[in-house]
């Protein structure tokens, strides 16, 4: 009887050992698993962190035009850049990430706010495409498909669902790819593109706007002293509210490299679709003798897409000891601004 209690007493130690044993296998084996979906994760964040590289305007152009079997016209080279850079946005590896609810896209900020540069300058150019390009003059009627189009980029570039934003933005680019169809088919004459100084202009009004505003945000990354200016020029401006005569303006730390990365989307994009109206406004440019002018701003944002040799944005002082890549930034786009400026001046002139 005693033997049997022994017997009994050393299974279930025995039995308990077994299953601690088990137990701490079993922890093993979770937290090497772990370790591996995090090393892979954290490898894929890295790989969908690299930046699209440029591509060329005219094979994008000859690529699309071969699909429906039509002839280059005018507008077709500046329509299919749209188009190629909205699609960028979407097939980019990890594909669009400013709405991912989910690892590595939840945790990755430089590429979502370069996306948010890139689609602000989608945005503007097909803006300018309803109101300008396709119509012969402001009393003249909306292409549909523009119509169409310039709604669907508009949605909120962080919507993930009920409409998701790759959705909306999809849809804006098959109504861009109808209208480069219909504007190329020689038997379809109710879409057209205007490539006219006026028109030209009226679009670049807007991209100085935003690189003059870009400029502003990058080179805060250093606080400054700034003299209010918001109505000099004009003796008998108002504004709503009183304002301070000097200013003191600083980009917060943690949005430093935001600006910077949604700074390096727009000019990506800019940079582009100012290659492609090198193509269509051909005539235009050089009956304004602007060529060379337009072919300067194309080389500032080129420079702009530069490396960056180093894993994370420095923001030292001025004339510091480390780099500051905000403020280098900020030189190309006050530069291509300043051409812009200048470029516009060119246009006006009969």
């Amino acid at each position: 009887m005693r033997w049997i209690t022994i017997k009994t007493k050393l299974t279930s130690l025995f039995s308990v050992f077994s299953f601690a044993e088990g137990a701490g296998v079993g922890r093993k084996l979770f937290v090497t698993g772990l370790a591996i979906l995090t090393t892979f994760v954290l490898l894929l964040g890295m790989y969908w962190s690299g930046e699209p590289a440029p591509f060329s305007v005219r094979q994008k152009t000859n690529e699309m035009l071969a699909v429906g079997g039509n002839d280059y016209v005018v507008g077709s080279t500046t329509t299919a850049t749209l188009i190629g850079v909205a699609e960028t946005l979407l097939q980019k590896p990890g594909g669009y990430l400013s709405n991912d609810v989910l690892p590595p896209g939840l945790y990755l900020d430089n590429l979502p706010n370069w996306e948010f540069g890139v689609l602000v300058q989608v945005r503007d150019l097909t803006r300018a495409f309803r109101e300008h390009f396709s119509r012969s003059q402001s009393q003249s009627t909306e292409d549909r498909d523009l119509i169409i189009s310039d709604g669907r980029f508009y949605v909120s570039n962080d919507s993930w669902l009920f409409p998701s934003s790759e959705s909306e933005y999809k849809e804006g680019i098959r109504h861009l790819e109808s209208y480069l169809i219909r504007i190329s088919d020689p038997a379809n004459t109710d879409a057209q593109f205007y490539a006219r100084a006026d028109n030209l202009s009226n679009w670049l009004l807007a991209v100085e706007s935003r690189l003059g505003s870009l400029s502003q945000r990058l080179s805060a990354s250093v606080q400054q002293q700034r003299v209010n200016t918001d109505t000099a020029g004009e003796q008998g401006a108002v504004q709503s509210t009183p304002a301070q005569q000097e200013l003191s303006i600083k980009t917060p730390w943690l949005q430093i490299d935001d600006v910077f990365y949604e700074a390096r989307g727009a000019t990506w994009a800019l940079m582009h679709f100012l290659r492609a109206v090198e193509v269509d406004f051909q005539n235009v440019l050089e009956d304004k003798n602007a060529a060379a002018s337009l072919s300067q701003i194309i080389r500032e944002l080129e420079a702009s897409q530069k490396a960056v040799h180093f894993p994370v944005i420095l923001n030292g002082s001025g004339f510091g000891v480390f780099a500051n890549h905000s403020l280098t930034m900020a030189n190309y786009i006050s530069r291509a601004n300043a051409a812009i400026i200048d470029l516009r001046s060119l246009l006006s002139q009969g």
